[in-house]
Protein backbone atom coordinates (compact mmCIF):
# COMPACT_ATOMS: atom_id res chain seq x y z
CA UNK A 1 0.00 0.00 0.00
CA UNK A 2 1.57 3.39 -1.29
CA UNK A 3 2.49 5.41 2.41
CA UNK A 4 0.13 8.18 1.54
CA UNK A 5 -2.64 5.49 1.61
CA UNK A 6 -0.72 3.92 4.67
CA UNK A 7 -1.45 7.82 6.45
CA UNK A 8 -4.94 8.23 5.47
CA UNK A 9 -6.13 4.82 7.05
CA UNK A 10 -4.32 5.28 9.77
CA UNK A 11 -6.37 8.54 10.42
CA UNK A 12 -9.48 6.91 9.67
CA UNK A 13 -8.70 4.15 12.11
CA UNK A 14 -8.35 7.00 14.83
CA UNK A 15 -10.86 8.50 14.09
CA UNK A 16 -13.12 5.62 14.75
CA UNK A 17 -11.64 5.26 18.28
CA UNK A 18 -12.96 8.73 18.87
CA UNK A 19 -16.53 7.28 17.30
CA UNK A 20 -19.06 9.81 14.45
CA UNK A 21 -20.40 8.61 11.69
CA UNK A 22 -17.68 6.44 10.33
CA UNK A 23 -17.34 4.23 13.40
CA UNK A 24 -21.50 3.70 13.23
CA UNK A 25 -21.64 2.73 10.02
CA UNK A 26 -19.15 0.16 10.35
CA UNK A 27 -21.03 -1.17 13.30
CA UNK A 28 -23.90 -1.02 11.51
CA UNK A 29 -22.53 -3.11 8.20
CA UNK A 30 -20.86 -5.39 10.76
CA UNK A 31 -23.91 -6.44 12.25
CA UNK A 32 -26.20 -6.15 9.17
CA UNK A 33 -23.69 -9.08 7.77
CA UNK A 34 -23.44 -10.95 10.81
CA UNK A 35 -27.54 -11.43 11.13
CA UNK A 36 -27.01 -14.18 7.75
CA UNK A 37 -23.20 -13.92 6.51
CA UNK A 38 -25.00 -12.42 3.15
CA UNK A 39 -22.27 -11.26 0.35
CA UNK A 40 -20.28 -8.66 1.50
CA UNK A 41 -20.61 -6.97 -2.01
CA UNK A 42 -24.22 -6.35 -1.86
CA UNK A 43 -24.61 -5.28 1.73
CA UNK A 44 -21.53 -2.24 0.86
CA UNK A 45 -23.39 -1.59 -2.74
CA UNK A 46 -26.57 -0.75 -0.72
CA UNK A 47 -24.72 0.82 1.76
CA UNK A 48 -22.63 3.62 -0.51
CA UNK A 49 -25.98 4.34 -3.05
CA UNK A 50 -27.29 5.07 0.33
CA UNK A 51 -24.71 7.18 2.31
CA UNK A 52 -23.21 9.65 -0.35
CA UNK A 53 -21.13 11.32 2.42
CA UNK A 54 -18.75 8.80 2.12
CA UNK A 55 -15.63 9.48 0.05
CA UNK A 56 -13.46 7.24 -1.94
CA UNK A 57 -11.06 7.01 0.37
CA UNK A 58 -13.51 6.25 3.20
CA UNK A 59 -15.54 3.90 0.75
CA UNK A 60 -12.34 1.71 0.30
CA UNK A 61 -11.70 1.86 4.45
CA UNK A 62 -14.61 0.72 5.24
CA UNK A 63 -14.94 -2.27 2.98
CA UNK A 64 -11.27 -3.29 3.85
CA UNK A 65 -12.51 -2.84 7.35
CA UNK A 66 -15.68 -5.28 7.09
CA UNK A 67 -14.20 -7.79 4.81
CA UNK A 68 -11.07 -7.87 7.32
CA UNK A 69 -13.75 -8.34 10.14
CA UNK A 70 -15.25 -11.38 8.35
CA UNK A 71 -12.07 -12.78 6.78
CA UNK A 72 -10.28 -12.45 10.68
CA UNK A 73 -13.18 -13.35 13.22
CA UNK A 74 -12.07 -16.01 15.28
CA UNK A 75 -8.64 -14.48 15.21
CA UNK A 76 -10.22 -11.25 16.56
CA UNK A 77 -12.07 -12.77 19.16
CA UNK A 78 -8.67 -15.05 20.07
CA UNK A 79 -6.28 -11.64 20.54
CA UNK A 80 -9.67 -10.25 22.55
CA UNK A 81 -9.96 -13.40 24.97
CA UNK A 82 -5.71 -12.57 25.54
CA UNK A 83 -6.24 -9.19 26.62
CA UNK A 84 -9.33 -9.91 28.76
CA UNK A 85 -8.79 -10.13 32.61
CA UNK A 86 -12.10 -12.08 32.72
CA UNK A 87 -13.98 -14.60 30.78
CA UNK A 88 -16.85 -12.59 28.59
CA UNK A 89 -18.31 -12.31 25.22
CA UNK A 90 -16.35 -10.21 22.24
CA UNK A 91 -18.75 -6.64 21.59
CA UNK A 92 -18.59 -5.37 18.24
CA UNK A 93 -16.90 -2.13 19.24
CA UNK A 94 -13.95 -4.34 20.23
CA UNK A 95 -13.62 -6.37 17.96
CA UNK A 96 -13.35 -3.35 15.41
CA UNK A 97 -10.76 -1.62 17.57
CA UNK A 98 -8.50 -5.38 17.73
CA UNK A 99 -9.00 -5.77 13.49
CA UNK A 100 -7.24 -1.88 13.14
CA UNK A 101 -4.25 -3.02 16.09
CA UNK A 102 -3.74 -6.19 13.82
CA UNK A 103 -4.13 -4.69 10.86
CA UNK A 104 -1.25 -2.14 11.52
CA UNK A 105 -3.75 1.08 11.06
CA UNK A 106 -3.45 1.71 15.32
CA UNK A 107 -1.42 1.72 17.85
CA UNK A 108 -2.67 -0.14 21.06
CA UNK A 109 -1.80 2.55 23.39
CA UNK A 110 -4.47 4.73 21.14
CA UNK A 111 -6.92 1.78 21.40
CA UNK A 112 -7.26 1.93 24.92
CA UNK A 113 -9.06 5.38 24.54
CA UNK A 114 -12.08 3.45 23.43
CA UNK A 115 -11.68 0.49 25.40
CA UNK A 116 -9.58 0.79 28.17
CA UNK A 117 -10.00 -2.14 30.02
CA UNK A 118 -8.20 -4.28 27.57
CA UNK A 119 -4.72 -4.87 27.59
CA UNK A 120 -4.03 -4.09 24.22
CA UNK A 121 -0.25 -5.60 24.54
CA UNK A 122 -1.68 -9.04 24.75
CA UNK A 123 -3.80 -8.46 22.14
CA UNK A 124 -1.24 -6.98 19.44
CA UNK A 125 0.62 -10.36 20.27
CA UNK A 126 -2.19 -12.65 19.62
CA UNK A 127 -0.34 -13.66 16.17
CA UNK A 128 2.93 -14.89 17.73
CA UNK A 129 0.68 -16.70 20.36
CA UNK A 130 -1.13 -19.10 17.76
CA UNK A 131 1.89 -19.25 15.83
CA UNK A 132 3.16 -21.00 19.33
CA UNK A 133 0.24 -23.62 19.19
CA UNK A 134 1.41 -27.21 18.92
CA UNK A 135 -1.68 -28.85 17.28
CA UNK A 136 -2.18 -28.70 13.56
CA UNK A 137 -6.13 -27.76 13.62
CA UNK A 138 -6.22 -24.82 16.53
CA UNK A 139 -3.30 -23.15 14.42
CA UNK A 140 -4.94 -23.58 11.19
CA UNK A 141 -8.63 -22.58 12.53
CA UNK A 142 -7.08 -19.02 14.81
CA UNK A 143 -4.57 -18.64 11.95
CA UNK A 144 -7.56 -18.57 8.97
CA UNK A 145 -10.07 -18.01 10.71
CA UNK A 146 -11.85 -20.77 9.81
CA UNK A 147 -14.51 -23.11 11.46
CA UNK A 148 -13.12 -26.20 13.16
CA UNK A 149 -15.27 -28.31 10.24
CA UNK A 150 -13.28 -27.06 7.41
CA UNK A 151 -10.37 -27.20 9.14
CA UNK A 152 -11.15 -30.90 9.53
CA UNK A 153 -11.72 -31.07 5.80
CA UNK A 154 -8.74 -29.88 4.51
CA UNK A 155 -6.20 -31.39 6.85
CA UNK A 156 -8.10 -34.56 5.98
CA UNK A 157 -8.39 -34.06 2.09
CA UNK A 158 -4.42 -32.25 1.85
CA UNK A 159 -2.53 -33.27 4.86
CA UNK A 160 0.64 -31.45 5.51
CA UNK A 161 -0.58 -28.65 2.86
CA UNK A 162 -3.33 -27.71 4.60
CA UNK A 163 -2.26 -24.90 6.74
CA UNK A 164 -1.00 -23.21 4.04
CA UNK A 165 -4.03 -23.71 1.28
CA UNK A 166 -6.36 -22.33 4.63
CA UNK A 167 -3.83 -19.20 4.97
CA UNK A 168 -3.90 -18.70 1.45
CA UNK A 169 -7.48 -19.19 0.55
CA UNK A 170 -7.74 -16.08 3.48
CA UNK A 171 -5.80 -13.67 2.02
CA UNK A 172 -7.20 -10.89 -0.47
CA UNK A 173 -7.65 -11.76 -4.10
CA UNK A 174 -6.02 -9.49 -6.94
CA UNK A 175 -7.90 -7.96 -9.50
CA UNK A 176 -8.02 -10.24 -12.52
CA UNK A 177 -9.73 -9.52 -15.68
CA UNK A 178 -9.58 -11.35 -19.21
CA UNK A 179 -8.80 -9.91 -22.26
CA UNK A 180 -11.78 -10.43 -24.58
CA UNK A 181 -9.91 -12.10 -27.91
CA UNK A 182 -12.87 -11.08 -30.24
CA UNK A 183 -12.21 -7.37 -29.32
CA UNK A 184 -8.10 -7.24 -28.49
CA UNK A 185 -5.27 -9.07 -26.96
CA UNK A 186 -3.72 -8.72 -23.48
CA UNK A 187 -0.89 -7.07 -24.56
CA UNK A 188 -3.17 -4.52 -26.49
CA UNK A 189 -5.04 -4.35 -23.84
CA UNK A 190 -2.24 -3.77 -20.94
CA UNK A 191 -1.05 -1.18 -23.63
CA UNK A 192 -4.61 0.57 -23.32
CA UNK A 193 -4.84 0.79 -19.91
CA UNK A 194 -1.38 1.92 -19.23
CA UNK A 195 -1.84 4.70 -21.26
CA UNK A 196 -5.14 5.40 -18.66
CA UNK A 197 -2.43 5.39 -15.95
CA UNK A 198 -3.57 2.03 -14.55
CA UNK A 199 -0.37 -0.61 -13.66
CA UNK A 200 -1.22 -4.10 -14.90
CA UNK A 201 1.22 -7.19 -14.97
CA UNK A 202 0.31 -10.40 -17.03
CA UNK A 203 -1.50 -13.27 -15.42
CA UNK A 204 1.35 -16.28 -14.88
CA UNK A 205 -0.81 -19.32 -16.68
CA UNK A 206 -3.17 -17.93 -19.14
CA UNK A 207 -2.81 -15.90 -21.68
CA UNK A 208 -5.38 -13.91 -21.30
CA UNK A 209 -5.15 -13.01 -17.61
CA UNK A 210 -4.33 -9.67 -16.91
CA UNK A 211 -3.93 -8.35 -12.54
CA UNK A 212 -4.72 -4.68 -12.62
CA UNK A 213 -2.46 -3.49 -9.53
CA UNK A 214 -3.80 0.61 -9.26
CA UNK A 215 -7.08 0.40 -7.76
CA UNK A 216 -10.01 1.44 -9.89
CA UNK A 217 -13.55 1.23 -10.57
CA UNK A 218 -13.36 -1.38 -14.05
CA UNK A 219 -16.32 -0.62 -15.03
CA UNK A 220 -16.21 2.72 -15.67
CA UNK A 221 -13.51 2.12 -17.91
CA UNK A 222 -13.56 2.45 -21.54
CA UNK A 223 -12.06 -0.46 -22.60
CA UNK A 224 -14.77 -2.52 -19.99
CA UNK A 225 -17.81 -0.71 -21.82
CA UNK A 226 -16.37 -1.97 -25.52
CA UNK A 227 -16.36 -5.15 -24.23
CA UNK A 228 -12.46 -5.74 -24.44
CA UNK A 229 -12.11 -7.16 -20.90
CA UNK A 230 -14.21 -8.88 -18.11
CA UNK A 231 -13.46 -8.90 -14.89
CA UNK A 232 -12.69 -12.99 -13.91
CA UNK A 233 -9.99 -14.86 -11.62
CA UNK A 234 -7.44 -16.49 -13.95
CA UNK A 235 -8.33 -19.89 -12.19
CA UNK A 236 -11.52 -19.58 -13.86
CA UNK A 237 -10.43 -18.61 -16.90
CA UNK A 238 -8.40 -21.76 -17.26
CA UNK A 239 -11.36 -23.86 -16.84
CA UNK A 240 -12.82 -21.93 -19.49
CA UNK A 241 -9.31 -23.09 -21.34
CA UNK A 242 -9.60 -26.77 -20.33
CA UNK A 243 -13.58 -26.69 -21.89
CA UNK A 244 -12.10 -25.62 -25.10
CA UNK A 245 -9.16 -27.50 -25.45
CA UNK A 246 -11.52 -30.66 -25.07
CA UNK A 247 -13.25 -29.93 -27.95
CA UNK A 248 -12.30 -31.67 -30.98
CA UNK A 249 -14.47 -31.10 -33.89
CA UNK A 250 -14.20 -27.45 -35.70
CA UNK A 251 -17.85 -26.22 -35.50
CA UNK A 252 -18.48 -27.58 -32.28
CA UNK A 253 -22.11 -28.28 -30.28
CA UNK A 254 -20.79 -26.94 -26.47
CA UNK A 255 -23.64 -26.76 -23.76
CA UNK A 256 -22.74 -24.89 -20.56
CA UNK A 257 -25.11 -26.77 -18.18
CA UNK A 258 -24.95 -24.16 -15.31
CA UNK A 259 -23.92 -21.31 -16.80
CA UNK A 260 -24.59 -18.54 -14.20
CA UNK A 261 -23.95 -14.74 -15.44
CA UNK A 262 -21.67 -16.50 -18.25
CA UNK A 263 -18.10 -15.33 -17.39
CA UNK A 264 -16.91 -18.94 -18.93
CA UNK A 265 -19.34 -18.81 -21.59
CA UNK A 266 -17.88 -15.99 -22.79
CA UNK A 267 -14.40 -17.05 -22.64
CA UNK A 268 -14.84 -20.17 -24.63
CA UNK A 269 -16.87 -18.12 -27.04
CA UNK A 270 -13.80 -15.93 -27.53
CA UNK A 271 -11.48 -19.08 -27.82
CA UNK A 272 -13.89 -20.48 -30.60
CA UNK A 273 -13.90 -17.09 -32.39
CA UNK A 274 -17.73 -17.31 -32.46
CA UNK A 275 -17.14 -20.39 -34.44
CA UNK A 276 -19.78 -23.47 -33.32
CA UNK A 277 -22.73 -22.95 -31.23
CA UNK A 278 -22.58 -22.56 -27.34
CA UNK A 279 -25.90 -23.15 -25.37
CA UNK A 280 -25.53 -21.34 -22.06
CA UNK A 281 -28.69 -22.66 -19.67
CA UNK A 282 -28.96 -22.31 -15.94
CA UNK A 283 -31.87 -22.24 -13.42
CA UNK A 284 -31.42 -18.60 -12.47
CA UNK A 285 -33.18 -15.87 -14.54
CA UNK A 286 -31.85 -13.44 -13.62
CA UNK A 287 -28.20 -14.36 -14.31
CA UNK A 288 -29.11 -15.41 -17.95
CA UNK A 289 -30.42 -12.00 -18.13
CA UNK A 290 -27.05 -10.61 -17.33
CA UNK A 291 -25.47 -13.24 -19.08
CA UNK A 292 -27.21 -11.51 -22.34
CA UNK A 293 -25.99 -8.41 -21.56
CA UNK A 294 -22.99 -9.33 -21.23
CA UNK A 295 -22.90 -11.37 -24.24
CA UNK A 296 -23.93 -7.85 -26.36
CA UNK A 297 -21.18 -6.04 -24.96
CA UNK A 298 -18.55 -8.84 -25.76
CA UNK A 299 -19.19 -9.36 -29.33
CA UNK A 300 -20.40 -12.87 -28.84
CA UNK A 301 -22.54 -14.11 -31.66
CA UNK A 302 -22.83 -17.92 -30.56
CA UNK A 303 -24.08 -18.60 -27.46
CA UNK A 304 -27.44 -18.69 -26.79
CA UNK A 305 -29.20 -18.54 -23.15
CA UNK A 306 -31.77 -21.03 -21.85
CA UNK A 307 -33.73 -20.87 -18.80
CA UNK A 308 -34.03 -24.58 -17.08
CA UNK A 309 -37.58 -23.44 -15.16
CA UNK A 310 -37.74 -25.23 -11.80
CA UNK A 311 -34.47 -27.30 -12.92
CA UNK A 312 -36.92 -28.68 -15.85
CA UNK A 313 -35.09 -29.06 -18.97
CA UNK A 314 -37.20 -27.26 -21.57
CA UNK A 315 -38.17 -29.10 -24.86
CA UNK A 316 -35.00 -26.76 -26.94
CA UNK A 317 -32.66 -28.64 -24.55
CA UNK A 318 -34.33 -32.26 -24.53
CA UNK A 319 -34.25 -32.11 -28.25
CA UNK A 320 -29.77 -32.01 -27.99
CA UNK A 321 -29.96 -34.99 -26.45
CA UNK A 322 -27.03 -37.04 -27.50
CA UNK A 323 -25.55 -34.73 -30.16
CA UNK A 324 -23.32 -32.41 -27.92
CA UNK A 325 -19.75 -32.25 -28.54
CA UNK A 326 -18.91 -31.03 -24.81
CA UNK A 327 -20.56 -30.26 -22.38
CA UNK A 328 -19.26 -28.22 -19.30
CA UNK A 329 -20.58 -28.62 -15.90
CA UNK A 330 -19.21 -25.48 -13.90
CA UNK A 331 -21.76 -27.64 -11.06
CA UNK A 332 -22.90 -25.48 -8.19
CA UNK A 333 -20.76 -25.98 -5.05
CA UNK A 334 -19.92 -24.98 -1.33
CA UNK A 335 -17.15 -22.66 -3.24
CA UNK A 336 -14.34 -22.91 -0.63
CA UNK A 337 -11.95 -22.79 -3.61
CA UNK A 338 -13.68 -19.13 -3.95
CA UNK A 339 -12.98 -17.73 -0.21
CA UNK A 340 -10.76 -15.18 -1.18
CA UNK A 341 -13.90 -13.55 -2.87
CA UNK A 342 -16.58 -14.55 -0.74
CA UNK A 343 -15.11 -14.85 2.51
CA UNK A 344 -18.21 -15.05 4.52
CA UNK A 345 -18.95 -18.10 2.99
CA UNK A 346 -16.87 -20.16 6.18
CA UNK A 347 -19.85 -18.29 8.15
CA UNK A 348 -22.81 -19.81 6.10
CA UNK A 349 -21.92 -23.08 5.15
CA UNK A 350 -21.77 -25.95 7.47
CA UNK A 351 -20.30 -29.28 7.18
CA UNK A 352 -23.89 -31.11 6.41
CA UNK A 353 -23.84 -28.92 3.26
CA UNK A 354 -21.16 -30.83 1.23
CA UNK A 355 -23.39 -33.86 1.41
CA UNK A 356 -26.28 -32.10 -0.27
CA UNK A 357 -23.73 -30.18 -2.98
CA UNK A 358 -22.48 -33.46 -4.08
CA UNK A 359 -26.12 -35.20 -4.51
CA UNK A 360 -26.87 -32.53 -7.04
CA UNK A 361 -23.39 -32.54 -8.35
CA UNK A 362 -24.15 -36.09 -9.41
CA UNK A 363 -27.51 -35.47 -10.26
CA UNK A 364 -26.12 -33.09 -12.92
CA UNK A 365 -23.73 -35.17 -14.32
CA UNK A 366 -25.93 -38.07 -14.54
CA UNK A 367 -28.08 -35.44 -16.92
CA UNK A 368 -24.85 -33.84 -18.58
CA UNK A 369 -24.44 -37.68 -19.70
CA UNK A 370 -27.38 -38.14 -21.77
CA UNK A 371 -26.69 -34.57 -23.90
CA UNK A 372 -22.78 -36.70 -25.15
CA UNK A 373 -22.69 -37.69 -28.39
CA UNK A 374 -20.84 -40.57 -29.08
CA UNK A 375 -17.54 -39.82 -27.98
CA UNK A 376 -18.41 -36.81 -26.83
CA UNK A 377 -17.16 -35.01 -23.68
CA UNK A 378 -18.00 -33.69 -20.03
CA UNK A 379 -15.45 -31.50 -18.04
CA UNK A 380 -17.08 -31.37 -14.66
CA UNK A 381 -15.53 -28.45 -12.86
CA UNK A 382 -15.99 -26.93 -9.47
CA UNK A 383 -14.67 -23.64 -7.01
CA UNK A 384 -14.19 -25.92 -4.12
CA UNK A 385 -10.94 -27.89 -2.89
CA UNK A 386 -12.77 -31.18 -0.80
CA UNK A 387 -12.88 -34.08 -1.84
CA UNK A 388 -16.63 -34.99 -1.38
CA UNK A 389 -17.40 -32.32 -3.98
CA UNK A 390 -14.58 -33.05 -6.39
CA UNK A 391 -13.04 -36.80 -6.73
CA UNK A 392 -16.20 -38.75 -4.56
CA UNK A 393 -18.78 -37.26 -7.19
CA UNK A 394 -16.48 -37.92 -10.28
CA UNK A 395 -15.99 -41.79 -8.68
CA UNK A 396 -19.96 -42.30 -8.26
CA UNK A 397 -20.93 -41.15 -11.47
CA UNK A 398 -18.38 -43.02 -12.76
CA UNK A 399 -19.56 -45.90 -11.30
CA UNK A 400 -22.93 -45.47 -12.27
CA UNK A 401 -22.69 -44.44 -15.52
CA UNK A 402 -20.60 -47.38 -17.47
CA UNK A 403 -21.29 -45.66 -20.76
CA UNK A 404 -18.66 -42.96 -19.45
CA UNK A 405 -14.84 -43.31 -18.92
CA UNK A 406 -12.51 -40.83 -17.33
CA UNK A 407 -9.98 -38.91 -19.88
CA UNK A 408 -6.38 -38.39 -18.38
CA UNK A 409 -5.66 -34.47 -18.47
CA UNK A 410 -2.46 -34.98 -20.87
CA UNK A 411 -4.96 -35.93 -23.48
CA UNK A 412 -7.01 -32.87 -23.05
CA UNK A 413 -3.93 -30.58 -22.18
CA UNK A 414 -0.74 -32.03 -23.40
CA UNK A 415 2.47 -30.80 -22.13
CA UNK A 416 0.65 -27.99 -19.95
CA UNK A 417 -1.11 -30.72 -18.03
CA UNK A 418 1.80 -31.35 -15.28
CA UNK A 419 1.43 -27.40 -14.40
CA UNK A 420 -1.93 -28.17 -13.44
CA UNK A 421 -2.60 -31.55 -12.56
CA UNK A 422 -1.22 -35.05 -11.40
CA UNK A 423 -2.47 -36.83 -14.39
CA UNK A 424 -5.85 -36.96 -14.48
CA UNK A 425 -7.37 -34.28 -12.44
CA UNK A 426 -7.08 -30.72 -12.87
CA UNK A 427 -6.29 -28.28 -9.90
CA UNK A 428 -5.13 -24.74 -9.35
CA UNK A 429 -5.00 -23.11 -6.20
CA UNK A 430 -3.97 -19.97 -4.19
CA UNK A 431 -1.19 -21.24 -2.08
CA UNK A 432 -0.15 -23.32 -5.53
CA UNK A 433 -1.14 -21.30 -8.73
CA UNK A 434 -1.66 -17.73 -6.98
CA UNK A 435 -5.53 -18.05 -8.31
CA UNK A 436 -8.82 -19.17 -7.11
CA UNK A 437 -9.06 -23.12 -6.27
CA UNK A 438 -10.55 -24.82 -8.50
CA UNK A 439 -11.18 -28.45 -10.00
CA UNK A 440 -12.23 -30.48 -13.45
CA UNK A 441 -11.97 -33.65 -14.71
CA UNK A 442 -12.68 -34.92 -18.20
CA UNK A 443 -15.30 -37.79 -18.98
CA UNK A 444 -15.60 -39.41 -22.69
CA UNK A 445 -18.38 -40.90 -23.69
CA UNK A 446 -17.74 -44.58 -24.63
Amino acid sequence: MPDLDRLADRKLAAGVVEGGRLRALLLELWQRTRMDWGFVTDRLSATFRRETWVGAHERRFVSETLYGLVRHLRRVDAALARGRRVTKPPRDLERLVALLVLEGHLEPDRARRAEPSLDWAAVAGVDAAIAAERKLAPRIALAASLPDWLVERLIADHGDRAEALALSLNERAPMTIRANLLATEREALAAELGRAKLSTRPGRWCDTALVVESRTNLFALEAFKRGALEAQDEGSQLLADVAFAAITGARPLVIDLCAGAGGKTLALAARLGNRGRIVASDVDAKKLDELRKRARRAGVSNAQALHLEAGLWPPALDALRGTADVVFVDAPCSGIGALRRNPEARWRLRDADLADFAARQREILGGAATLLAPGGRIVYATCTLVRAENEDVVGATLAAHPELAAVPLTEVLGDRAATFGDGDTFTVAPDTHGTDGFYARVLRRI
